[in-house]
């Protein structure tokens, strides 16, 4: 008998939950065909589960039904919708419907209208969907909304706005609101009506995210009002205030964020004392002063954001106390004196920025933070040297930069082979000795390495040059002493800026195969004892930046200099060489391009190369047009045995000195034409440059469109005029 009944309620308990699974998740038919008509109006491509053969409540995506086979929830948040909104009629006949969300889609259009009608919604979610024009009206009518999300990263221009109806208008009748998100909107009220508006309206708001609302201060006391507050984001407003001391009465708050607000005076202190706040991030106030106090052992925070402000002092040794924390992120700030070791303690620490303070003293230990995956201590006066062990431990490490410190000894090789490091900054310090080979592989995401202006010896590992994922480069100014053959780059097939100019080391580019040479964007050998050019700067196709000056490099310049970077150079410096004209003719082409060089350096020979000369081409960004061989007829520019020749408009206008005589007062016009598009800086800029100027003064008489050497120069022992000047 006790076996009977075992089994019979066991039997029941199953029949039972069949019963209400199969009643739970069944779609009725009307519900399906009011979605399907919806369907049919938006543009979509990603709502293939839409089915009319399947069941809407347990096979399509983005629904929900209650027990009964009614749709209570429609979550179509990123699924690239792009337009047929509007038409909500058959929306809004889901008369069970609680939840809609069509957050991060792209309808470009106004919000609906219609929505009112859905009298049981509450929670809409329209959040970065590409809506823009006036919020509607309607929606302030929906007074069982709980949560309303209208808020947009990208607000372009043609924004949400609340005019008519605006702010006060629309909350008037959502009593029961606890969370409100219009981030991006533009409100723009003052203090009192839009605090005063969402204070009397609101009692139970719980979420108030107003960031990028320009909204203007200062802050109104009836925020008191909103007793329940336990998150309030401001931040990119035009609040120009002080932060009120009732922020700190807020006992529920869990985040703050007001950054970029123009906030002044002195933080309150007892809002860094709330018990249950997590976050919080007033950065980028540069005018708020403030300093941190001492932390409880109870506290939650998580974030603490306090970048480019004027908070100052010392960091608290009780900072160790917040074991939750997981950012801290305080840059351009005044701190100053040691970082505390307590902060050791901080095992859930994922993100440190401490730099552009003044820090003093030696590095802390990070070694119990193995989630840590950024440091960025740069622009301190932190000392001492890094231990070996310290950071081999951190898997997770993907970011290193201690730039502009006083560290010393030597690197650990340990550095290179962290498996997620990317970015490793050294650079500006005192690091000494050769760098060692690392034997337990290399940091295969690597992609950027500066360890320049330090004193380190010797000659590159060969393991260096198995950093495959390295896209920037620099050692240069250093003491290394070494010859390096640039071949042995070639397996840095990502490398894109690559600067070892002061390196010390001796550059030997004869065995570089031009196409197998990584195509960069900035190229710095200076200083680094070349004897030629390097012949595979002809196939470099993406070139903005050379610099090859203070070499030994000498005789005729190759006529492809002028090809380098196929019209992508900006800025070529071939200062304190030996050089002389091209070996042959310069190459004729008969398609004109477009020149924005920033500047050009090159030596001024007269036998030494001494001198260096520098010309800013601003007034040559605008409206010009060159021929290829140009780039070389700008660089001869700077030889005083050559002519200044400009092509226009793909009209050879070399000019001769006596054509150039007889035609000063059209180049005038000329000039005026191409300048008529200056601002007036640029125009004065342009006037500054008239005239006869000295070559080692950097200037040039453009009016006459050739080098002019001035004989009252004082600033440098002038050279005999040369008669292809005058």
């Amino acid at each position: 008998m006790r076996l009977l009944l075992i089994s019979w309620l066991v039997m029941s308990s199953f029949l039972s939950i069949l019963s209400c699974t199969l009643v739970y998740g069944q779609c009725l038919e009307d519900q399906k065909a009011l979605l399907l008509k919806w369907k049919q109006n938006i543009t979509f491509s990603n709502l293939t589960s839409w089915d009319l053969n399947t069941d809407c409540c347990s096979s399509w995506d983005g629904i929900k039904c209650d027990k009964d086979g009614h749709v209570i929830s429609i979550d179509l948040s990123n699924k690239s919708i792009r337009s047929g909104v509007e038409n909500t009629s058959s929306l809004s006949e889901l008369g069970f419907l609680k939840s809609l969300n069509l957050s991060s889609n792209n309808f470009n259009s106004t919000i609906p209208s219609g929505l009112d009608r859905l009298v049981n919604l509450t929670h809409l979610n329209l959040s970065n969907s590409g809506f823009a024009g006036q919020v509607p009206i309607e929606i302030s009518r929906m007074k069982r909304l709980v949560s309303l999300d209208l808020s947009t990263l990208f607000a372009g221009s043609n924004p949400l706005k609340l005019e008519k109806p605006d702010l006060k208008t629309l909350v008037k009748n959502l009593s029961e609101l606890r969370e409100l998100y219009l981030d991006g909107v533009n409100v723009s009220m003052n203090r009192k009506e839009w605090c005063q508006s969402l204070s009397s309206a609101l009692p139970n708001l719980e979420v108030l995210s107003l960031s990028s609302c320009s909204l203007s201060g200062p802050f109104d006391s009836s925020l008191l009002n909103l007793k329940s507050l336990s998150g309030l984001a401001l931040s990119q407003n035009n609040i120009t205030a002080d932060v009120p001391e009732f922020f700190g009465n807020f006992s529920k708050l869990s985040f703050l964020r007001i950054g970029g607000s123009g906030l002044i005076g002195k933080f309150p202190e007892k809002i860094f004392q709330l018990p249950l706040l997590r976050s919080l991030d007033v950065s980028t106030n540069p005018n708020l002063q403030g300093s941190l106090p001492e932390f409880p052992e109870s506290g939650y925070l998580e974030n603490l954001v306090l970048s480019n402000t004027n908070f100052t002092g010392k960091l608290p040794v009780s900072i160790g106390n917040l074991r939750f924390l997981s950012k801290l992120e305080l840059p351009n700030c005044g701190f100053s004196g040691s970082i505390p070791a307590s902060m050791s303690n901080l095992t859930r620490l994922q993100y440190l920025d401490l730099s552009s303070n003044n820090f003093t003293g030696t590095l802390p230990s990070f070694g119990s933070s193995e989630n840590l995956t950024l440091v960025n201590l740069a622009h301190n006066q932190l000392a001492g040297s890094i231990s070996t062990s310290e950071w081999s431990g951190h898997l997770k490490f993907v970011s290193l930069n201690l730039r502009n410190n006083s560290f010393n000894g030597t690197i650990p090789s340990t550095l290179f082979t962290l498996p997620s490091l990317q970015m490793l900054d050294l650079s500006q310090n005192r690091f000494t000795g050769p760098l060692s080979e690392f034997h337990n592989g290399s940091s295969l995401l690597l992609d950027t390495l500066d360890l320049s202006e330090n004193m380190l010896e010797g000659s590159l590992p060969s393991s260096f040059f198995n950093l495959t994922s390295l896209k920037m480069l620099s050692l240069a100014s250093n003491n290394f002493s070494d010859t390096l053959r640039l071949d042995r780059l070639q397996n840095l097939r990502n490398l894109s800026n690559l600067d070892l100019s002061g390196s010390k080391l001796s550059i030997d580019s004869s065995g570089t195969n031009s196409a197998l040479f990584p195509q960069v964007g900035t190229l710095k050998l200076g200083s680094c004892n070349l004897k030629t050019f390097p012949g595979f700067l002809r196939n470099q196709s993406t070139l903005s930046y050379l610099d090859l000056s203070n070499n030994q490099i000498d005789g005729k310049m190759p006529n492809w200099i002028g090809q380098i970077g196929k019209g992508s150079l900006l800025h070529l410096n071939l200062s304190f060489n030996f050089l002389e004209d091209p070996d042959q003719p310069l190459p004729k082409s008969s398609e004109p391009t477009n020149v924005d060089w920033q500047f050009i350096a090159t030596g001024i020979g007269y036998g030494a190369g001494a001198a260096m000369a520098v010309t800013p081409l601003w007034f040559w960004t605008k409206g010009r047009k060159w021929y290829d061989e140009q780039i070389v007829r700008v660089l001869l520019l700077m030889f005083p045995s050559l002519l200044y020749n400009n092509c226009d408009n793909g009209r050879d206008n070399t000019i001769t000195e006596e054509s150039s005589e007889a035609a000063e007062p059209g180049d005038d016009e000329e000039l005026t034409e191409e300048t008529n598009d200056y601002d007036d800086d640029e125009k004065n800029m342009l006037e500054e440059h008239r005239g006869q100027y000295c070559v080692f003064c950097t200037k040039l008489d453009i009016t006459r469109k050739r080098v002019i050497h001035n004989p009252k120069c004082i600033c440098h022992v002038t050279p005999q005029n040369s008669s292809a000047f005058l």
